[in-house]
């Protein structure tokens, strides 16, 4: 199994990495610091490359357990020791991105006690489903300036984990409506915003919100009976 450096540390942007598997054009490393698409979050890109050639990670993906980079270029044999670099503005933003959505995710259950049912995002934009009935008069003006509040907190973003047995027993760890986590998974990462939100979670964030940017509401819609949309996108101030 790939050891997924990013989990530990989302700043890592460069690495060292030999191929164990090579299947077309994807290539399966024995670590990555690149992130693969999963939880609504999409992939890093960048480059790897080797003594005797290069190419560009252009897709990372999880098939049955194992993280496979999808290269456009040469193709490295297994066995080749490689080195490896993030894209390190499109990391950025998807930071940026995933923790805002975790803002707004934060402010939601604290305010309305409201579950996420569905989200997905881009770099410095995104848009997460709640189990709403009604949307009331001003409600996106309100949460622009909740969300934004918590970001000028600047409050700290930390990352721990916890046993899956401890972890289930903690309801509040799980705020989509249904668990997401896979039932092979036996340690939970933990993403703490330190006051606000904490949940179960594998994606990358800044490590504090004032990093996030400012937050703007373009757009809520209705998405059925009881469940309405919120659309956003980020500033940088």
């Amino acid at each position: 199994m790939t050891d997924r450096l990013y989990l530990r540390d989302t700043t890592l942007l460069s690495f060292a990495a030999t191929v164990i598997s090579v299947h077309d054009t994807r290539v399966e490393l024995d670590q990555t610091a690149f992130y693969a698409t999963s939880g609504g979050q999409p992939h890093d890109t960048g480059h790897i490359t080797w003594e005797s050639g290069a190419a560009s990670v252009i897709d990372v993906l999880t098939i049955e357990g194992k993280v496979f980079h999808t290269l456009a270029g040469l193709i490295p044999e297994v066995g080749t020791e490689i080195h490896g670099e993030i894209d390190p503005d499109r990391r950025k933003s998807m930071m940026r991105t995933h923790t805002a959505m975790h803002i707004l995710c934060g402010v939601m259950w604290r305010d309305w006690r409201r579950v996420v049912t569905g989200g997905s995002m881009d770099a410095l934009s995104g848009r997460m489903d709640f189990e709403i009935e009604q949307i009331p008069e001003g409600f996106a003006q309100e949460i622009e300036r909740l969300c934004n509040a918590e970001i000028k907190a600047d409050r700290p973003v930390e990352v721990s984990f916890l046993s899956r047995d401890n972890a289930v027993l903690d309801r509040d760890l799980i705020r989509t409506k249904n668990n997401l986590v896979p039932e092979s998974v036996t340690e939970i990462r933990v993403v703490d915003i330190v006051g606000l939100d904490r949940q179960a979670d594998g994606g990358t964030h800044v490590s504090s919100t004032s990093q996030v940017g400012r937050i703007e509401i373009i757009k809520t819609e209705s998405k059925g009976k009881g469940f309405k949309r919120v659309r956003f996108v980020l500033h940088d101030n």
